[in-house]
């Protein structure tokens, strides 16, 4: 009779006592199979990642180009088609870098978008924009923080891209890629108190001269850092859980790709200062500033001592304390007030310097606090509940000061009439103003109000000093390139580096890029002090250079650091700035209002694919027709010169030769009297 099964589940002790019964040979053969069959499926998973799966992964494509993710080293990167050529590589940061984002995820649904969280950490969205121009595609990239303790930060790749834009910093460079910044707030700044902050002028937009735009949306908490040769950095505040927001653009190459961030013109329409003092050159006044009437008798002797060297055209620009000096001798009643005859510096014309600053000891803010109007008038804290409003004190200049609040429309309108009251009794034609630059809020560590985040103080005081006449002079530029308004460069060292001679040609190239045609440069010669103060070969190579820019600027007249040589060519470089110089800038100036395009252009602009331009940082174009090659170094007589332009002739105006375009002229020769410019003939 058959035996009877048990049917229920195969007791654990069958398979124990088969395992015990096993002798140690047979043991050790399938503990050596387990691990043999672990080994071969782990290198098989990793032959399978490293031959079947890319190292990148599309997840956003258009038609000129696309985003890829890539695995590596958790990136995306940017490629523009059909060629598929890399235009931008963006290290992530503050996420997992090594959990790659899937092919698919929730918004693929769209098309336009892709979306992609990393749990607890950090939520990306890419989109197609609409295109800055024909020929462009644009791309949006927004970080959202699921977390307040997450930082994120995007860094911009250095290696086979040269960039541009972005802050003005001491020792300007171009491209930007040899400058070195740690992480600090994108904000304009005073380099003569913080070297290693960030300068007056700057935008939110970088320029790839791979044809890649980056601009950063004007109301992110932003940081920068810049390290040299590798990458720039873009990153959020810890503890602020705010997104990082930004557009990339592609174009078909660098020129191309800027031409199109300015045509159409975005925003309000493009003014142009006045065009009386581009063909005047400025005489700074370091006279004697004991009294008023000491400062007469100097502006007099000034005066006099031009005229008797055949230099009587231009502006005198008196500082600040000079300029404080003479207001207060020539307090009255404002309803009494009139222009002094004759005037100051005739027949040259006066510049005068205010800021928005005033000493606490001043009699300007103890008048002030007398008549209750401290609170309204001066940037303030916060005050908390049932508390009074304290002014908010900051230095300058070596003094305990309050600022003027420019979001008080009552403080506004009373700084700006002092301003007129002041021109008009000085007998100035020209206003200029100093500390434009800073938040104050941020060097307090105190919260601003909305209005004044990031750089929300230029902005609004440019705004309002743009009122008092297109022959204002300000001393920063954030956001306000369209307002017909001088921007006064920053101040250079009397040598020949970077943070001299060495950087004012960079400098020239940023501010232009970045819509700051109309600047004045800092005096020949440099005006801090440095290893070369007084040495006429600096001189005139500084002479030479800023004969071909916006404003001539004198700090010490040349017959104080040079001989009757130099000062003949000092008449002959303004000369040649009013009847050679001047036509250019006014013709390019008109280019600018409708298209954008910068009137100081980089060799690039003309040959915009070849890899010689993009780090050219010592010549120069007006407009597209004029290139500047000066002598930088210090005892040179010759230098290489690249003329831009393939299929282009350019007439050399000292030789009369002819040279083709796209190439590059050795050891060019240029003497002490001679400046390489170069005019393009077809």
């Amino acid at each position: 009779m058959p035996l009877s099964r048990h049917t229920g589940q195969i007791p654990e002790s069958n398979w124990t006592l088969g395992f015990r019964e096993m002798t140690e040979p047979w043991k050790g053969a399938v503990g050596c199979l387990g691990v043999a069959v672990f080994f071969a499926m782990t290198i098989g998973i990793i032959s399978w990642q490293a031959l079947e799966q890319s190292p990148e992964e599309w997840v956003l494509r258009g038609r000129a180009g696309g985003m890829l993710w890539e695995r590596r080293r958790g990136a995306l990167v940017l490629r523009a088609l059909p060629a598929g050529r890399a235009v931008a590589a963006i290290a992530v940061g503050g996420v997992p870098a090594a959990e790659p984002p899937p092919p698919r995820d929730h918004c693929w649904h769209d098309g336009g978008q892709f979306c992609y969280s990393w749990e607890e950490d950090a939520e990306l969205r890419l989109s197609l924009e609409p295109p800055a121009g024909p020929g462009t595609e644009c791309y949006g990239v927004r970080w959202t923080p699921l977390r307040p303790d997450v930082t994120l930060k995007d860094c911009f790749s250095m290696a086979n891209v040269s960039w541009y834009g972005g802050p003005s910093i001491r020792a300007q460079r171009w491209p930007l890629n040899g400058a070195e910044s740690p992480v600090q707030p994108f904000v304009s700044g005073d380099l003569g108190t913080n070297p290693d902050g960030f300068g007056p002028v700057l935008d939110r937009y970088f320029l790839g001269s791979t044809g890649v735009t980056v601009t950063v949306a004007p109301d992110v908490p932003l940081l920068l850092s810049l390290e040299s040769h590798r990458h720039f950095c873009l990153e959020t505040p810890a503890g602020r859980a705010e997104p990082l927001r930004y557009l990339l653009c592609i174009g078909t190459d660098v020129a191309a790709a800027h031409r199109h961030r300015g045509n159409p013109p975005a925003g309000p329409a493009r003014a142009r200062p006045d065009t009386a003092l581009l063909g005047s050159p400025m005489w700074r006044y370091h006279g004697p500033e004991g009294s008023a009437a000491k400062i007469k008798r100097g502006l007099r002797s000034l005066v006099r001592r031009l005229k008797r060297h055949g230099l009587q055209e231009g502006v005198v620009a008196l500082g600040e304390r000079g300029t404080a000096i003479l207001a207060a001798a020539e307090h009255v009643p404002s309803e009494r007030w009139k222009r002094q005859d004759p005037a100051l510096v005739e027949p040259l014309q006066l510049s005068i310097t205010l800021s928005p600053y005033a000493s606490i000891t001043s009699p300007l803010f103890l008048q002030s606090l007398h008549r209750g109007e401290a609170a309204g008038y001066w940037l303030s804290r916060q005050p908390r509940p049932g508390g009074s409003t304290i002014p908010l004190l900051t230095t300058w200049k070596g003094q305990l000061c309050a600022r003027l609040n420019v979001t008080s429309e009552a403080a506004l309108a009373w700084y700006l009439a002092r301003a007129r009251r002041l021109r008009q009794v000085l007998g100035a034609t020209h206003v200029a103003f100093e500390g434009v630059e800073g938040n104050s809020f941020l060097e307090q560590d105190v919260p601003p109000p909305a209005e004044l985040a990031g750089d929300g103080y230029t902005r609004v005081l440019a705004a309002a000093l743009a009122t008092l006449g297109n022959g204002t002079v300000v001393s920063a530029g954030a956001g306000s390139s369209h307002l017909p308004l001088f921007v006064q460069m920053s101040p250079l060292r009397s040598d020949w580096s970077h943070a001299g001679l060495k950087g004012l040609i960079p400098s020239v190239l940023h501010y232009s890029l970045l819509g700051y045609n109309f600047f004045i440069p800092d005096t020949v010669g440099g005006s801090l002090a440095g290893d070369s103060a007084g040495d006429p070969e600096l001189f005139v190579r500084w002479l030479q250079v800023v004969t071909f820019l916006p404003v001539m600027a004198f700090g010490s007249p040349p017959w104080l650091c040079c001989d009757s040589w130099v000062l003949n060519l000092t008449r002959q470089c303004i000369q040649r700035h009013r009847d050679f110089v001047l036509p250019l800038l006014l013709k390019y100036s008109e280019e600018w209002q409708s298209l954008g395009h910068p009137i100081f252009r980089p060799a690039w602009w003309l040959s915009p694919t070849d890899p010689t331009a993009f780090t050219i940082e010592d010549e120069f174009l007006i407009g597209d027709e004029v290139l500047v090659a000066p002598i930088t170094e210090k005892g040179q007589t010759w230098r290489d010169v690249f003329l831009p332009g393939e299929g282009h002739l350019w007439l050399d105006t000292n030789s009369a030769r002819v040279f083709d375009g796209g190439t590059i002229l050795r050891n060019y020769s240029a003497s002490l009297a001679e400046v390489p410019v170069f005019v393009k003939t077809s």
